[in-house]
């Protein structure tokens, strides 16, 4: 698929079709910002975009945070907003292709950009990618979306299914404080790392 690739993606930002891109930091994730305290924390945001998660988690002190893109145009426009940002946290990669471990990892649209032939990939990586406690959270689409192109929905019954072997779930539940257009639409999750025995 097309979108599989940097190339897309890179267009559409050179093309300014970015859609999904909300101008500033999603509400749910800013109020779970907002009640962490250790702000030496690892933490990851794949597919960031232009990063206000990121951006936002700068400004609240946290002082240990990544962000990776395959869109060379994103890591450049976090460049310009943010120069302060230290630009070893700013990758240019392919996320299947990282080999780092962090504390938490965000997630916010990347999930649904992803072809959903590679879920399960997906889920897999991040298990690799997480310190043993460390948690992913973040929002997913609770709604049938494309079938073929990006985003791409689901639901909580596959997502449960889908993360169950590698995390434990500690909280999916509708996000209360969705920006009004993804109102009831979106899936607030915090999902911790399973050990995962030779058993499993």
């Amino acid at each position: 698929m097309k979108t599989n690739n940097a190339d897309y993606w890179q267009d559409r930002y050179l093309e300014n079709k970015t859609g999904w891109d909300l101008g500033q930091v999603s509400p749910p994730l800013k109020a779970y910002f907002e009640q962490l305290k250790d702000k030496s924390l690892k933490i990851l945001i794949p597919g960031s975009g232009n990063a206000y998660e990121a951006e936002y988690l700068h400004f609240l002190g946290f002082n240990n945070v990544y962000v990776v893109d395959w869109a060379q145009q994103a890591i450049e426009n976090i460049k310009k907003r943010i120069p302060e940002f230290p630009r070893n946290r700013l990758l240019s990669a392919d996320f299947f292709e990282l080999d780092m471990q962090f504390d938490l990892i965000i997630e916010q649209t990347f999930f649904c950009a992803l072809n959903p032939s590679l879920r399960k990939a997906y889920v897999s990586k991040m298990h690799s990618l997480l310190k043993p406690e460390g948690k992913l959270v973040g929002l997913l689409f609770q709604i049938p979306l494309n079938q073929d192109m990006p985003p791409f929905g689901g639901c909580k019954e596959e997502y449960l299914e889908l993360f169950n072997k590698e995390f434990e779930l500690v909280q999916m539940e509708t996000a209360y404080n969705s920006i009004s257009p993804r109102h009831n639409n979106e899936l607030f999750v915090i999902m911790k790392k399973r050990f995962l025995t030779t058993d499993n």
